[in-house]
C-alpha cells in the first residue's frame, strides 16, 4: 500500500516558510474504527523538498508521532519564490506519494505589522493632499474661474 499524499499548507513568515502537514488517512480498520497512520506505524518519517527557480534542496528527514504538525523552514531569501513538497514514509513502508507542490514568497517584512500601518499612512496622506488642494482652490491659486483684475496682474 502507498502512503500519501499528505495534506500540506504553507504560509510565509519573516525570511521563512511555515509548513503545516496533515498525515494522509489510512484505509485500515480495527473493530470498525478507522486507524490513523500513527496507530499503525507509531512513528513516521517525512521528507521536505524545497524548490526555487534554479535549484532543488532536500531538507534532512524528520520524524513525527503526530497526525497534524508544523515545521518552519528558515534562513530563506526575502521576496523569493519557494515551492514545497512533502513525502511521508514509514520504516516498514517506503512506498509513498509526495504532496503536490505549494509555492509562496518568503516575506521581507512581517506582513501583519506592515499592512495596517501602510494603509493608515496612505489614507492620512490622501486626506492631507485633498485638504491642501481645496485650500489652494479656495484661495484662488489653482483652477481660477475669474480672471485677475489688470492692476493685480
Amino acid at each position: 500500500a502507498f502512503l500519501g499524499p499528505p495534506e500540506v499548507n504553507i504560509s510565509s513568515c519573516l525570511n521563512c516558510i511555515n509548513v503545516s502537514i496533515k498525515l494522509p488517512t489510512s484505509h485500515f480498520r480495527n473493530k470498525g474504527k478507522l486507524l490513523s497512520l500513527i496507530d499503525i506505524y507509531n512513528e513516521l518519517d517525512y521528507d521536505i523538498t524545497l524548490k526555487t527557480l534554479d535549484r532543488e534542496h532536500k531538507i534532512p528527514r524528520e520524524k513525527t508521532t503526530e497526525e497534524s504538525f508544523s515545521t518552519i523552514i528558515d534562513e530563506l531569501y526575502p521576496n523569493k519564490n519557494y515551492c514545497v513538497s512533502v513525502m511521508v514514509t514509514a520504516s516498514l513502508n517506503k512506498h509513498s506519494i509526495p504532496s503536490a507542490w505549494k509555492c509562496i514568497a518568503a516575506d521581507s517584512v512581517a506582513q501583519q505589522d506592515y499592512h495596517p500601518v501602510a494603509i493608515a499612512g496612505a489614507i492620512c496622506f490622501s486626506l492631507m493632499l485633498a485638504g491642501a488642494l481645496k485650500c489652494m482652490h479656495v484661495g484662488g491659486y489653482i483652477l481660477q474661474t475669474k480672471a485677475l483684475p489688470h492692476t493685480l496682474v
